[in-house]
């Protein structure tokens, strides 16, 4: 992509959390900042990117099918640590070029889900890289806690919505990389209530004790949420999983947890706010 372009798309990806328009609007898109491979010089670019279970995300170095890697991997090969942002988080990551069998698997589950990857592949001679970025982890970009909070429930609303989207666009079977992103999602959301479990709430009800039914509610619907997830675990995990019931249980999920968020950040953005 050319430089301006993809100046305007950070610009405009970092002033509203991740968001863009244009031709990647709803895409999984993150800024990748790697440090230059002979000028020592930090160059950030927008790319696409897959989950890849929690641990860390994969990139594709395609070039759209150029016959030479694009300049960001062979700065990541020289100097594998990297900075991402993903609209919530900016984290430092450990970037690993994949290969053989791994880097083969990965890319023919990316070609499925996207059979752009495989014209990539076909307009070129050489391998198209696959690269695992490593999460290093790191709080949200936000200057106060109530902005965080409102951050990672958009996420959360945000990643439903495309998984909702991919999964009524899926047809007859369900893909490899569609599993792989509904998991990703429900291993997120139990990391996120569990931590609310064990430090948010229990701090907000030793400052506030007025809180304890509210936080006692929401303990409550995270454990009825753990139980539509693992329901969606099962669902999703089951061989031949039928696309309409994925369908059904992510909504349910979705409806219950929008109205889960909702109600958390009527009771205590005020609070957070404070």
């Amino acid at each position: 992509m050319p430089i301006d372009f993809n100046q305007q798309i950070i610009e405009e990806f970092r002033a509203n959390g991740g968001r863009v328009g244009g031709p990647f609007e709803g895409a999984r898109l993150l800024l990748l900042t790697t440090v230059g491979a002979r000028s020592g010089a930090r160059h950030t670019t927008p790319l696409g990117y897959l989950p890849d279970g929690g641990e860390r995300v994969l990139v594709i170095a395609s070039a759209g099918g150029a016959p030479n890697h694009p300049a960001w991997f062979h700065n990541l090969v020289a100097n594998p640590v990297v900075t991402v942002e993903d609209g919530i988080f900016t984290y430092e990551a450990r970037a690993v070029v994949l290969e053989g069998a791994e880097r083969d698997r990965l890319f023919a589950r990316a070609a499925e889900a996207d059979p752009g990857w495989a014209d990539y592949q076909a307009k070129t001679t050489r391998v198209i890289p696959v690269v695992a970025l490593h999460a290093g982890g790191g709080p949200p970009k936000a200057s106060s806690a109530s902005e965080a909070l409102r951050l990672v429930h958009d996420m959360f609303r945000r990643e439903l919505s495309l998984i909702r989207k991919e999964v009524t666009e899926s047809g007859p079977g369900l893909g490899a990389q569609l599993r792989v992103n509904c998991l990703t999602l429900c291993q997120g959301l139990h990391n996120h209530h569990t931590g609310e479990d064990i430090a948010l709430f229990p701090f907000l009800a030793g400052r506030y004790p007025e809180l304890t039914p509210t936080l006692e509610r929401l303990s409550r619907e995270h454990e009825k949420i753990a139980a539509l997830i693992e329901e969606l675990r099962e669902v999703i995990s089951a061989e031949g999983a039928d696309p309409p019931l994925v369908l059904s249980e992510v909504e349910r999920l979705t409806d219950e947890l929008e109205r889960h968020l909702a109600y958390e950040e009527e009771q205590l953005i005020p609070i957070l706010d404070t």
